[in-house]
């Protein structure tokens, strides 16, 4: 691609767009109870992406500017062959870093092929340090698993590793200050994040165990001083981060309710399905599976039709309403 292309994804907000997450599946070991339904349907296999569609599409926004991918899910370490569709993404020529979000427990046995695969970081879900607890926000997941995961993970020397925690009031807001020593402990980062009124769940009332940032952060303040952090290359994103003295982990905090961070959003989404999602909590997508099956994985038909998508990106998503979700799709169906 031309250098003409490059930088190219800037939306009509004057937003320029340098990160994809691309989702590999919308299956998932786990059926956590604010991402997906306790009976699901999942994408056919046939509709979701192959792996050689998926790297058409990483090298056609890495060819417009994208310096960033992260793969998700679902839980994308339980597809077949993740560590060499990672690798091949990682090769890619311009992209600074691949990095991934999992829920943890695949990684006993993939931490080490992740690691040198070319894999630079990881966000790992973890919403709970109790066995039992654990067991009923995630209806199948093995707490210890995911722990053994998280060591595996911290043994390999990823550039970083960050832990990504939804707080429901009623279900583990009394575990604030446990995850946060936890974190503070493995030297690791970790993120409290606003539950996304995504699909319809029938496991609790969104507004009844909604709890804003600002109340998690009261909480760590009665124990710990926070200490705001500035945005820099390695801190980006929707994250508010904090810094505790003394300690290496990172506190922070995504609040797509309370605090909404649209205007900085420099991001777009893939589902497993080839959908162009513009916005996490909008429905305005292109469909890149289309474009890829008709056009023979056309390069240039894909990147054209990436730069007009960004025409599509709306100025903000609308989260009000915690109890009622605007976006019928589940979270796994998103992409992370």
């Amino acid at each position: 691609m031309s250098e003409q292309l490059k930088n190219q994804l800037v939306d009509r907000f004057g937003r320029s767009i340098s990160y994809l997450r691309l989702s590999v599946t919308d299956r998932c070991d786990f059926r956590c109870i604010y991402c997906m339904d306790e009976e699901m349907t999942f994408v056919p296999r046939s509709e979701v992406l192959s792996f050689e569609e998926m790297q058409c599409v990483a090298k056609a926004f890495v060819g417009l500017g994208v310096k960033k991918i992260r793969l998700t899910g679902g839980e994308p370490l339980v597809r077949a062959n993740v560590v060499a569709l990672s690798r091949t993404i990682a090769n890619l020529e311009g992209l600074d870093e691949l990095v991934m979000t999992t829920n943890g427990s695949q990684l006993p046995k993939l931490a080490v092929d992740l690691r040198n695969a070319g894999v630079k970081r990881l966000n790992i879900s973890l919403d709970t340090l109790r066995a039992g607890r654990f067991k009923a926000l995630t209806r199948t997941g093995s707490l210890a698993r995911v722990l053994a995961g998280i060591n595996a993970a911290c043994e390999q020397g990823f550039e970083a590793i960050k832990l990504n925690c939804v707080i429901l009031k009623g279900r583990n807001d009394d575990e604030i200050l446990d995850l946060v020593e936890f974190a503070l402990a493995k030297q690791i980062d970790i993120s409290f994040i606003e539950e996304m009124p995504l699909g319809q769940v029938s496991s609790h009332n969104r507004a009844e165990a909604f709890m804003a940032s600002a109340d998690i952060r009261d909480v760590i303040s009665k124990r710990y001083f926070l200490t705001r952090l500035r945005k820099d290359s390695f801190i980006e994103g929707p994250s508010k981060y904090f810094s505790i003295n003394g300690f290496k982990s990172r506190i922070g905090f995504i609040s797509p309710h309370s605090e909404n961070f649209c205007a900085d959003c420099n991001r777009v989404r893939v589902t497993a399905e080839g959908r162009l999602l513009l916005c996490l909590g909008n429905e305005d997508a292109l469909d890149l599976k289309t474009i890829l099956r008709s056009t023979n994985n056309s390069n240039e038909a894909l990147q054209t039709a990436i730069i007009k998508a960004m025409n599509l990106k709306p100025e903000r998503h609308y989260f009000d309403d915690a109890s009622a979700p605007q976006i019928v799709r589940f979270m796994n169906a998103t992409g992370g």
